[in-house]
Parts: structure tokens; C-alpha cells; sequence
């Protein structure tokens, strides 16, 4: 081929960069030829692990290197890019997306790239987004590289310089982040408070009356004018006595009306949030998710990003998909349209950089899409279709009954609502609110009513609750700490380094956790201040505004932090081998006692004679309950320590029994098979057999 067609087609060609193989093999169905897609996975150059590699003396330059591991993949980008005309750097439009696309295109030019190389961004994997964003290309946000890399800069500091300290004062392998401790205080001070708590006995009183077949039950509302308040059952008793006899007489019947408003489309925290709440997901698996519905799923015709960009603090929505949104509810639900669109504007506190989680199109309904989606994928898909379609229609009417009943000096109180407009209700199944309302009969003001029994009922005032993944969320936004892409993060990362357990969907501080927070809030209680660290997050967006110099930032930060890391590290005491336990396991080697000690995937044993014995071994939990085996069940991890945790025999190979769920001390009195801790809504903790033939299970605390 002539050398002059050669470049002509070379020309031609356009390289498009995005951050994952998933998106590649979405958007490259919807380009024609003379484009190709390419996958960075994440970052190609960034800060090296080992060690801090921040220039304090030199306005905090970072020292940026080549991701260990992907030095192939940014060969083979350096390779497509040489023979493209053009390229276009289309990672995800966030701080992290930015620093990514900006990195590689300071090591393309370097690289003697002649190519143009250009920023395009869009919030949505379809067709128009794709095209509408590669004709109307831009240049990298400086801004945004700044603010993220202000923010590495400043977490590096910190982590590298007080994790060494937790090395030397607890125990090695420790960590600490300077958004995630802060996080973790909150779930320890919640903890607390939980612990400090003292329930208090009170009762209340209710009573099932009769009017003529129909029965119905009424809540004491108030007692001589006053709202009740029984500290034991004597006092409501006393109440019940001074009421035998007298009629119940309906005094007041009222009706009211009352309009729900739909809820705006989802923000990030909001999305994991309700799938926390409604689907029992962890704010991981809920991003985990998104991300594949957003990157592209196969529906059959081929590939299609189904919602838009996962990582948002803003409820406003496109124009265009105002458009299809109100085209659709036209179609199918044309009573629940209103005149002019809903507006969602954003919370002054947000960025605004995306708009709300959204479906990419309004026809793709849940049912619709159910047969290409796995069984997760489709409940997540659901309500956020759900939440965005019913966030475009008319509000919802109910009319409530209120009947007051009097009897004596008391006063009995019972509602019924029903629903005179569904509304925006009319899409919801998922995010459905099933409300139980009572059914009264039909009243009038001077009916006498019968009754049929007085019904008091003990009670304990209740705690603070725990935190959950949806509940921490919602503080972590509301406290301005954090941002969208880093919630689910923080959660995870507390999770993994033990210093929180996830227990029946709450967040318990671990025995590691409560001593990592001690020492961080006595020794850097500035630093790890909900305030300070909301502040920092302020700081750094007007670093993304151009409104403040990065590293004037990061220098106004470091002095007084090293010198109070200095001093900490000269005066605090070494708590060293506090977490260590002695057991009942001896070192099968050299005969010493075996220690309980917390490693990098959890507890294990080791040997007290470390470090001349070097013996560990998993911490048994129950006896192996095949017959004849011997062995002892052990938690277990897939090789390389990662996915979810199973338990084991010892025997293995040769013995293979293997459970999902937690040995317990317990034991089957039915066959001897050792029972598995449960959890569910309606039974809460309970104890089950292990063993699939056997039906065995019991509540917490039954006699075996």
C-alpha cells in the first residue's frame, strides 16, 4: 500500500480511551469503523505503595509512577495511540476519571505522541450521549486534577505517618485513613451510646370494641385531658378498673386529606440508602451492581449502558430525559401527568457535576429488561426506574378517618387511611409502602360501642440503633464528609481491616476498632473531627474551583500535623500484644501455647514460641460432624484469601463437608450436627441445624 494511503487512513482512525473493558464493549457497538475503544482499567500512573513519595520540601510534588502490573496495558494504549489520528480520553467525569485521562495524555505527549488528544465526557452509555460528547470535545479540568490530587496528597500524609505509629504502639499491618477513622468514631461513639443506654419499662393500652358483626381495636390517646404515661402494669390496671362498666360513645368523627409528593431521582447516597433499607444490600454490592448496569448490559439487540452515571450528589435531571420520561408517562398512565415538569434542583452542599441516577430510557421498564438482568441487577434496576418515572408524575391522595371515643375521663383514638389518588404511586411495586391501617366500621358521632377486652401491653424504651450501611451513609452526606464515590469505600475498608463487623445489617466496633479509635481521637482528636474533616472536603472542592492553591492547602495542613505526630510518637505508650490471647491449643511442633491473634484476613493461632516456632493454623470452631472423621471446621477462604468466607473440615481433600454459614457452640440435639447462627426480620437471632436433612431450629437462648 502507498505510503500517502497509508497515513491518509491512519488519519482517520480515532482512539477511544475509557476505564473499563465493560464500557469498551458497549460503546464500541455504537461507533462505525475508523474508531476503536480501549480499556485503562482504572489508574495506569499513580503513587507508589511503598512508600510515602509526597516532596515536603518541594510545595508536596507527588512522585508518580507506572501502576505495578499495568505498565503491559499502557504499552499497548502507547501502541493504538501511535497509529490514531485522533484520541479521546473519555474516563469517568469525576476527580479520579480526570487525574486518569490527564496522566495519560502527559505520558502520551511524552512519549512523542502527535496525534490531537482530547477530553469528552457524557453521563450516559446510549448512542446520542456517546456521539453528542465525541462532537463536542474539551480540554482536561486542571481543576479537578488539583482537587484529586490535594486529596492523595493529603490521605497520603496521614495514612503513611500514622499507620507506622499504630505499628509500633498496638500492632503491625494496622492502617488508618483520614475520612474512614473519622467514620469509624462515629460508629464507635454510637456504640457508646448504646452501651451507656438504660431501657425503662412503660405500658400502654388499647381495647377491642364491637359494632353490630364488625370488631375493631382503639389506642388510649389521652386519660383526664393528659397523655398517658404507665410506668408498670399496676398503673394501667388501676385505669382499668376505674373504666369497668362505662360506655364507650363515639365523640368525634374527622376526615382528612392529605397529598404525598413523589421523591426526586436517586443521588448516590440515596440509591444505597434504599437498597440498604429495601433489598438488604451493602453499599459495595449496591456500586457494585450499578456499575454493571451502567457500563452495559446485553438485552438481546446487544449491549446497552441501562441507567446513567452511579456516582452523583445532584437530583437534576436532563432535558432530554425529561422529554422521554413525560413521552412515556403520556403513553401508559396518561391521568398522571402533570401539566409542566418537576424540577429537582440540586442541594446548595452539591457538586452538580452529574445528574441523578436515572434508567437511560423510560420504555426500558423492569419487565422489560427482567429477562437479561440477573436476579440482584433487577431489583436494583427496578427501583431506580421506579424512583425516576414516579419522580415525573402527579402526587398521591389519601383521606384519613380519625374517630375519637370516649369512655369515662379517658379518650380512645383509631385512624383509617385510604388511597382517593394513586398517583406516583401507580408505578411503585418494589418502593411500594405497604401501610397496615385499621378497618372501622361504618360510625357515628353518639354510637355506643361495645366492648370486648381491655389489651395492655408491656413495653422497654429502645436506644439509639446501631449504625447500618444506609444509616451511616446518610450521616457521612449530612456531615459533609466524604463524597459520593467514597461512602461505599469507607464502609468496606473499615469492614476489612476488623476494626467494624457487619452484624444482622448493623456496625459494631470490634475490640480493634474501639482501640484504634481511643488512641486517634486522644492523640489527633483536631484531625479526626467530624467538623475538621467536613472542612478539608470544602477546601478541596474550591481546590476544583481554581479558588484555592492546592499545595498552600496541603502546607497550611502539614506543619502543625507533623508536629503533633512528632509528639505522639515520643510520649505514647506501647499497648503491643494487648489484642493477644492465650487458648487451650497447644503447638502441635514444639508443645508451647497456642496465641489467638488478629491477622490480615482475620483471627488465627500462632504459636507463643514465635519467633523461633513460626507455627499458625486457623482457629477451630466446631468438630467435623461426618461420622468417623475427626477433623475440626475451620474458616476458609477461596486461594488468594478473597470472596466470601466458608467453613471447612481440616480432613481436606479427604473429607469434604463444607458450610456457608457460621459453626456456633451449639449442638443439634436431633442428630449431633453443630448449629449455624441466623437472622430474620420476623424471628430476629436463631439457631439452625447445620445439616440439610434435619428441620431442627431454635430461638437464641432455648434449652438444647
Amino acid at each position: 500500500m502507498p505510503k500517502s494511503v497509508a497515513e491518509k487512513n491512519k488519519k482517520q482512525n480515532t482512539l477511544l480511551i475509557v476505564e473499563s473493558p465493560a464500557k469498551a464493549k458497549t460503546i464500541e457497538r455504537y461507533l462505525g469503523s475508523g474508531y476503536s475503544v480501549a480499556a485503562s482499567i482504572g489508574h495506569l500512573i499513580d503513587l507508589p505503595k511503598s512508600r510515602v513519595a509526597i516532596d515536603v520540601d518541594n510545595n508536596f510534588e507527588p512522585e508518580y509512577i507506572t501502576v505495578r502490573g499495568k505498565a503491559k496495558i499502557l504499552k499497548e494504549l502507547t501502541s493504538k495511540a501511535a497509529k490514531a489520528g485522533n484520541i479521546l480520553l473519555a474516563s469517568d467525569n469525576d476527580r479520579e476519571g480526570e487525574a486518569i485521562s490527564y496522566h495519560l495524555k502527559v505520558f502520551l505527549e511524552k512519549k512523542n505522541i502527535s496525534s490531537k488528544i482530547e477530553r469528552i465526557i457524557f453521563n450516559e452509555i446510549t448512542p446520542a450521549a456517546i456521539k453528542e460528547a465525541i462532537g463536542s470535545p474539551l480540554e482536561i479540568d486542571i481543576g479537578k486534577v488539583n482537587a484529586q490530587k490535594a486529596r492523595r496528597v493529603l490521605d497520603r500524609i496521614v495514612g503513611y505517618n500514622i499507620s507506622p505509629l499504630l505499628w509500633k504502639k498496638v500492632k503491625n499491618g494496622l492502617s488508618a485513613g483520614r475520612v474512614q477513622s473519622v467514620a469509624l468514631r462515629l460508629v464507635c461513639e454510637r456504640e457508646k451510646e448504646v452501651e451507656d443506654f438504660v431501657s425503662e419499662e412503660y405500658w400502654s393500652l388499647s381495647a377491642d370494641l364491637k359494632k353490630g358483626k364488625h370488631n375493631f381495636s382503639v389506642q388510649l390517646f389521652l386519660n383526664k385531658n393528659e397523655k398517658p404515661n404507665f410506668s408498670d402494669k399496676k398503673s394501667v390496671d388501676l385505669l382499668i378498673n376505674e373504666l369497668a362498666g362505662k360506655n364507650f360513645i363515639v365523640k368525634e368523627i374527622k376526615k382528612s386529606e392529605k397529598r404525598s409528593q413523589p421523591r426526586p431521582p436517586y443521588t448516590t447516597s440515596k440509591l444505597q440508602q434504599d437498597a440498604a433499607n429495601r433489598l438488604g444490600y451493602t453499599s459495595r454490592k449496591t456500586m457494585q451492581i450499578a456499575q454493571q448496569l451502567y457500563e452495559g448490559i446485553n438485552i438481546g439487540s446487544g449491549r446497552v449502558g441501562l441507567i446513567t452515571y452511579m456516582r452523583t450528589d445532584s437530583t437534576r435531571i436532563s432535558k432530554q430525559a425529561i422529554e422521554d420520561v413525560r413521552k412515556f408517562i403520556q403513553e401508559n398512565y396518561p391521568n398522571e401527568l402533570p401539566e409542566n415538569p418537576i424540577d429537582y434542583s440540586p442541594s446548595k452542599q452539591a457538586q452538580d457535576a452529574h445528574e441523578a441516577i436515572r434508567p437511560t430510557y423510560s420504555h426500558y421498564t423492569p419487565d422489560y429488561v427482567k429477562e437479561y438482568l440477573t436476579k440482584d441487577q433487577l431489583k436494583l434496576y427496578s427501583i431506580i426506574w421506579e424512583r425516576f418515572v414516579s419522580s415525573q408524575m402527579k402526587n398521591a391522595v389519601t383521606e384519613t378517618t380519625t374517630v375519637d371515643i370516649e369512655c369515662g375521663e379517658a379518650l380512645f383514638r383509631t385512624n383509617m387511611t385510604k388511597v382517593k389518588e394513586k398517583g406516583y404511586q401507580k408505578v411503585l411495586k418494589v418502593l411500594a409502602i405497604k401501610e397496615k391501617t385499621e378497618k372501622i366500621p361504618s360510625l357515628k358521632t353518639g354510637d355506643i360501642l361495645e366492648l370486648i377486652e381491655f389489651k395492655p401491653e408491656q413495653h422497654f424504651t429502645q436506644g439509639p440503633p446501631r449504625y447500618t450501611d444506609a444509616s451511616i451513609v446518610k450521616a457521612l452526606e449530612e456531615k459533609g464528609i466524604g463524597r459520593p464515590s467514597t461512602y461505599a469505600p469507607i464502609i468496606s475498608l473499615l469492614i476489612d481491616r476488623h476494626y467494624v463487623a457487619r452484624k444482622n445489617r448493623q456496625l459494631i466496633p470490634n475490640l480493634l476498632g474501639k482501640i484504634i479509635n481511643e488512641i486517634l481521637i486522644n492523640s489527633f482528636n483536631n484531625i479526626f473531627d467530624v467538623n475538621f474533616t467536613a472542612e478539608m472536603e470544602r477546601k478541596l472542592d474550591e481546590v476544583e474551583e481554581s479558588k484555592e492553591n492546592w499545595y498552600v492547602m496541603i502546607g497550611e495542613f502539614y506543619a502543625p500535623f507533623k508536629k503533633q505526630l512528632d509528639h505522639v510518637m515520643e510520649t505514647l505508650e506501647s499497648i503491643k500484644g494487648v489484642m493477644d490471647e492465650k487458648t487451650e491449643y497447644v503447638c502441635e511442633k514444639c508443645g508451647k501455647t497456642m496465641m489467638k491473634k488478629l491477622g490480615r484476613f482475620g483471627y488465627f493461632l500462632a504459636c507463643s514460641g514465635f519467633p523461633e516456632c513460626k507455627t499458625t493454623k486457623s482457629i477451630p470452631l466446631a468438630d467435623c460432624p461426618k461420622h468417623g472423621c475427626g477433623g475440626k471446621i475451620v474458616a476458609r477462604k477461596k486461594q488468594g484469601g478473597k470472596g466470601k468466607e466458608f467453613y471447612g473440615c481440616t480432613n481436606y481433600p479427604e473429607c469434604d463437608f463444607i458450610s456457608h454459614l457460621k459453626p456456633s457452640s451449639k449442638i443439634c440435639s436431633e442428630c449431633g450436627y453443630f448449629m449455624v447462627e441466623k437472622y430474620g426480620k420476623e424471628r430476629g437471632t436463631y439457631y439452625s441445624c447445620s445439616n440439610n436433612s434435619c428441620k431442627n431450629s431454635k430461638n437464641t437462648g432455648e434449652e438444647e
